[in-house]
């Protein structure tokens, strides 16, 4: 069976660009007598809301969409990520990094081979790390890509991923999976519990869900969250990945540079249909 998802975090409001997403999804479920999850992605938690999750759901009812319940909201099942975590940790494919985001950027500048090259920062000496912990210091769990290319193997040069829809150069059809492009990338940290690859790649497998229908801004993640599913032995769906709306001034929606939001829109005068037949789905609902 087809099944897809619409996965928002509830960090602000919605805008334009996240109703073309979720109607592009939804359209897809109602054209293949699919299923469409909604999925709250709430793991970060101090720029989450209640009253963002709130508006998530009068939001898409205004849209005329339709989901499944119980939602999953991921801050509910943290325990879940834990276990994924202490697992890739007990064979060895993690490491600890004390590292701060501001000296992970300052070594960007500086690595011989590029961003990549200064995101694989390795673990910290024996003894380093053993002060590091005593003293309380933060840290997050990075994946080794060299210990991860030892497990798998032969596998690791066959990875690929299925693409039905475009990434932002035109990228389509079966793609060979790139998953040097992140570096070793974080999958967990000591305050937030689980970084967003993990809890998505995760949650998509346990949902069942087939097509990952999203924005091709999200593309690159598809290399990384390709390789976590080969660790863990997880169903590979395949992925659509859309345009992105732009407005105006030529730039796409976005939360941070305050597109104006669906509750805006509404509160204009701008009708369900208006918006849907705007966005190109004039028969969505």
């Amino acid at each position: 069976m087809f099944i897809t998802r619409f996965a928002p975090s509830p960090t602000g409001l919605l805008h334009r660009g996240h109703a073309f997403s979720a109607l592009t999804a939804g359209a897809a479920a109602r054209a293949e007598e699919g299923r469409f999850i909604l999925r709250i992605e709430d793991i970060d938690q101090t720029r989450c809301r209640p009253e963002y999750e709130a508006a998530i759901f009068e939001d898409l009812a205004w849209l005329g969409l339709d989901w499944e319940t119980p939602v999953r909201r991921q801050s509910d099942h943290l325990g879940d990520y834990a276990a994924v975590i202490d697992n890739l940790n007990a064979r060895g494919l993690l490491y600890r990094c004390f590292r701060t985001r501001r000296e992970i950027m300052a070594d960007i500048g500086q690595a011989p081979h590029g961003p990549a090259d200064a995101a694989r920062p390795g673990p910290h000496p024996p003894d380093e790390e053993a002060r590091l912990l005593d003293e309380g210091r933060p840290f997050a769990w990075r994946l080794s890509l060299d210990r991860a290319r030892d497990a798998l193997g032969g596998v690791w040069e066959d990875l690929a991923f299925h693409e039905e829809g475009a990434g932002p150069d035109g990228e389509t059809g079966v793609i060979r999976a790139r998953q040097e492009t992140a570096g070793d990338v974080v999958l967990a940290r000591k305050d937030a519990g689980v970084a967003y690859h993990l809890a998505a790649t995760h949650d998509d497998a346990l949902q069942g869900v087939t097509h990952v229908i999203r924005g091709h801004d999200l593309f690159e993640a598809a290399h990384i969250q390709r390789l976590i599913q080969a660790l863990m032995d997880w169903p590979a769906p395949v992925y659509c990945h859309h345009r992105l709306l732009t407005g105006p001034d030529g730039k796409r929606y976005a939360k941070r540079d305050r597109s104006q939001t669906l509750a805006e829109l509404r509160a204009g005068g701008m009708t369900a249909r208006g918006l849907r037949a705007e966005l190109g789905f004039p028969d969505a609902a």
